[in-house]
């Protein structure tokens, strides 16, 4: 198959978007395309969030599939990788995936992951291709929203002053770093921020910044009407992370039920099995799974002593 991968151009945003559903509806079976996702915006944020790491599969002109990669410092993953079913097995998958590990490459990341379907050999043995290899699995979990106030040493990132938000950053990356050497979310707090897609939630103790969850929340972000979504959520690693997740998590449940939210949405590797567990404990009960794959083959912050939210679907 003849195909050109280049920046996906602003104007074909709306067809990736389509092509998009069409081919994750037509894999999991689900008769209406625009049911899939539903009122969430995948395609579209991520493109507001990075043009640059946005590709699109063309084919005389038109497009016939796209690619992301998301870029947080050191570490970065991609996804969706979507193809019309009509060109299915026909390479176009390849092409994109070429181009995109490539673009990460060239964007220094050192250890990079993606989210797939555990029961489909076709999708793994796409990625191993290019060096991802399958490891945990990754329960994405669901817990109603309940109603309660927000709890004590918590604050709203969307509250601080200009220099504040600097500052802020700087904390998080600090924060990360002791997590996994260069991780950097700050292109994902200030993407929420720009694009207004949620809240990313801090708490803190007498040290300092002790964790931090880049929430999406609701229709038009990539946590559809009624939901909040953490995408990416960690606390300080060491004596205290047990109970310091256990505050995250009630921030989180918190902004949900503030904002009106009829569920929490958060997914955890199975490898970081305290943080899995106490999930569990917590009421969180998984309704998909999928596996991670990274890129080397090394454990990242996919380690029980890591008490790390994120699912990179």
């Amino acid at each position: 198959m003849s195909v050109t991968i280049r920046p996906l151009a602003e104007a074909d945003v709306a067809a990736a978007d389509a092509i998009f559903r069409t081919a994750f509806s037509k894999f999991l079976g689900i008769p209406d395309p625009a049911a899939f996702t539903g009122d969430a915006a995948i395609v579209a944020t991520r493109f507001r969030a990075n043009p640059k790491a946005a590709l699109g599969a063309y084919r005389n002109g038109s497009l016939v599939g796209s690619s992301f990669a998301t870029h947080w410092g050191s570490f970065g993953f991609l996804g969706p990788v979507s193809v019309h079913p009509n060109l299915w097995d026909q390479g176009v998958a390849k092409q994109l995936m070429s181009e995109t590990v490539a673009l990460l490459d060239r964007g220094g990341v050192r250890q990079a992951a993606l989210f797939t379907f555990p029961d489909s050999p076709r999708h793994i043995a796409l990625y191993q291709k290019f060096g991802f290899w399958p490891q945990y699995l990754t329960p994405v979990m669901s817990k109603p929203a309940v109603a309660s106030t927000d709890p004590t040493g918590m604050s709203r990132y969307s509250a601080l002053s200009s220099s504040e938000k600097a500052a802020c950053i700087a904390q998080c990356v600090d924060l990360t770093d002791a997590i996994h050497p260069g991780l950097d979310v700050g292109p994902e707090i200030r993407a929420i921020a720009e694009q207004n897609l949620g809240e990313t939630i801090l708490i803190h103790d007498a040290a300092g910044l002790a964790g931090l969850a880049c929430c999406h929340v609701g229709a038009g972000s990539e946590a559809g009407s009624d939901v909040a979504f953490v995408k990416f959520g960690a606390v300080r690693p060491g004596r205290d992370a047990t109970g310091l997740f256990g505050r995250l998590l009630d921030a989180c449940e918190a902004l949900a039920a503030d904002a009106g939210c009829k569920q929490v949405i958060a997914g955890v590797s199975a490898g970081r099995h305290q943080a899995y567990r106490q999930m569990i404990d917590r009421g969180f009960r998984t309704f998909i799974q999928g596996v991670a794959m990274l890129r080397p083959n090394e454990l990242a912050f996919n380690r029980s002593d890591c008490f790390v939210i994120d699912d990179l679907r």
